[in-house]
């Protein structure tokens, strides 16, 4: 049964409530379907983007004619004389504002969201051709507008997983979870996203990388991994595995690496220099390369604490 724990702000979201007017933040849990459609309305709302421009009115300069009249005394009787005298008046400027009606968008990913008012949490996005289904989105760091898609923390969720579990998605959205590759294939195949990666180790020593270019192809491909563009201070172990096949203890497309390395990972024929679906070892271990490793920091004996994958559609 689906359950979370959501605001208040939802609260008055239903009953068509502000942006301003829905920002507070008392804990409600919610269960099953009405939890579906709470987070549904709140997506919904979050991609309705309101926005307020400035209008400047000038009114047009006139010309004003005066006919003034003066008289003037002589021996013989008096004159009236008549003048006119024309005068410009100033343009006169006006700024309104105007708030412009908002025609709800589905998100098609967290990108799509209104970071201003929008917090991190679970949301629900459609993909081009889909009927949509629910997301962590991360609206707070790095700029936010990033969709989670692997998470490691505590190590109770189980990675070490076959490939329907790897393709449909497990674990919970806002704790330790794999989105899923079909859902990956969904959104990356809409467009050009970049991803990033963050890792913490035990010391909690952070680092980071960036990938300017992050595909994940069709099952038919084997969910087939497209990564370039590095930059960070995690050193690059990632783009060795570009190309690569997804492989997972039952479904292995190197014939050995998802078992040795006890993983779900892109291993190339020569298996990882990252595995970061491998074991939660916490640290230092004496086996070789099967736990949460990171090569190019941390090297092949240290499982790392925490790790975040997530992407995010390219300006």
């Amino acid at each position: 049964m689906t359950r979370y724990t959501i605001t208040v702000m939802i609260l008055n979201l239903v009953i068509g409530a502000s942006m301003t007017e829905r920002d507070h933040s008392s804990g409600i849990t919610f269960f099953g379907k009405t939890a579906d459609k709470i987070v549904e309305l709140l997506s919904d709302s979050c991609a309705c983007k309101e926005k307020t421009k400035k209008i400047k009115i000038e009114e047009t300069p006139t010309e004003k004619t005066e006919t003034l009249s003066t008289a003037e005394t002589t021996t013989d009787k008096p004159k009236t004389f008549t003048t006119e005298e024309t005068t410009t008046e100033k343009a006169t400027i006006f700024t309104t504002e105007e708030t412009t009606t908002c025609s709800v968008k589905r998100p098609n990913d967290c990108s799509d969201l209104d970071k201003l008012t929008c917090k991190s949490g679970i949301y629900k996005i459609y993909p081009n051709k889909t009927p949509g289904f629910e997301v962590f989105c991360e609206m707070e760091k790095h700029g936010g507008g990033w969709t989670v898609f692997q998470h490691r923390k505590v190590g109770k969720v189980d990675f070490y997983l076959d490939w329907e579990s790897y393709k449909n998605g497990f674990g919970k959205l806002d704790g330790e979870c794999w989105l899923g590759n079909e859902h990956l294939h969904q959104i990356t195949s809409q467009g050009k996203y970049k991803l990033r990666i963050d890792l913490q180790d035990f010391e909690n020593n952070t680092k980071y990388a960036n990938y300017n270019h992050f595909e994940v192809g069709d099952e038919k491909s084997g969910y087939k991994l497209t990564v370039a563009g590095y930059d960070g201070n995690a050193g690059d172990s990632f783009t060795y595995h570009n190309g690569q096949k997804f492989s997972t203890k039952d479904k292995d497309h190197t014939g050995r690496c998802a078992h040795e390395y006890k993983g779900a990972w892109w291993y190339n024929t020569s298996c990882h220099v990252s595995n970061l679906n491998g074991l939660y070892l916490k640290g230092h271990h004496k086996s070789f390369a099967n736990g949460i490793n990171w090569r190019y920091w941390k090297g092949y004996h240290y499982s790392l604490k925490t790790t975040i994958m997530m992407i995010r559609k390219k300006a």
